[in-house]
């Protein structure tokens, strides 16, 4: 499917901002990862043909302007980027779905505006701006479940001296096949076109100040969306056991969908279109989103 035209907006900072309309149906707002453009979510395995998909590419990356203030590559402030697009839609509420690091931006923009969410779906989900670590071992663990791979014994070494803090930036592109459910020539051709281009962008996401985690975790507590937490079987990045952790964050969600794809890794819509789609068609249909508040949305 052919990338549309990207409209634009300007965030309150002077920013523009890009962002693509995708598909047909009611919208879904995907916040991607990296923080990189949106051209690695396609259509989302299929997605497309069930909603429109809305696509920004983040400050910094794709068709949107580097902003003046490097600082607002941090992952809250990206956050604000999520608002204002809302805001530019003229639409109270939106369904919102966040991939990798973008998850951090979603869970943040809904830990602040709870009201603005009507569905929050979190595809194999980076957890640091809830304080949820992985263990090395957990890490080594869930390799070594794949030993039966062509490409394993060079990518488990790369592997080991990464989470030793030796590794070389060949080691780094060495464990690639651990982020993918099938390391084919569609997975090399889909790493090729993921890699982030703003190394600044990637550098300032986390630093000082991004993530509030007690605050977002007890803001998270209260949300009363429903929320769809998908995690891949084989996933190094965000593995089952951490995106299991943050699903139990949301106690007070309408409807809670945790699931684990199997033989999914970090791109489930790549190595499963159909189930993909299936479920989370199956989670936009079927679950109303929360009843509005008394007094209108804040």
């Amino acid at each position: 499917m052919a990338s549309p035209t990207p409209d634009f907006l300007t965030a309150p900072d002077g920013t523009r901002l890009a962002f693509r309309a995708l598909g047909s149906g009611a919208p879904l707002l995907c916040v991607p990862g990296g923080p990189t453009d949106c051209g690695y979510l396609g259509d989302l395995g299929g997605l497309a043909a069930h909603r429109t998909l809305l696509l920004p590419d983040p400050r910094g990356t794709g068709c949107s302007a580097v902003p003046a203030d490097p600082a607002s590559y941090r992952s809250d402030r990206l956050a604000d980027d999520i608002e204002t697009l809302r805001a530019h839609l003229g639409v109270e509420r939106i369904d919102l779905l966040g991939h990798s690091a973008g998850a951090n931006v979603a869970v943040q923009y809904a830990a602040r505006h709870p009201h603005r969410v009507g569905r929050l779906l979190l595809v194999t989900p980076g957890t640091r701006a809830v304080g949820i670590d992985t263990t090395v071992e957990e890490r080594l663990a869930l390799a070594r479940r794949r030993a039966h791979e062509p490409w394993f014994p060079a990518a488990y070494a790369a592997l080991e001296a990464v989470n030793a803090g030796t590794g070389t930036d060949a080691d780094w592109e060495a464990v690639t096949p651990f982020r993918y459910g099938r390391w084919d020539a569609a997975a090399r051709r889909h790493h090729a076109a993921a890699r982030p281009a703003n190394p600044e962008a990637v550098a300032r996401f986390g630093t000082e100040g991004a993530f509030a985690p007690d605050a977002t975790r007890a803001a998270l507590a209260g949300l009363a969306a429903p929320v769809l937490v998908l995690a891949g079987e084989h996933d190094l990045n965000s593995p089952p056991s951490a995106v299991a952790s943050l699903a139990a964050l949301f106690t007070a969600a309408s409807h809670l969908a945790h699931t684990v794809q199997s033989g999914a890794g970090h791109y489930p819509w790549l190595d499963d279109p159909a189930r993909f789609t299936a479920t989370l068609t199956d989670f936009l249909e079927t679950t109303p989103p929360a009843p509005r508040p008394v007094g209108g949305v804040s």
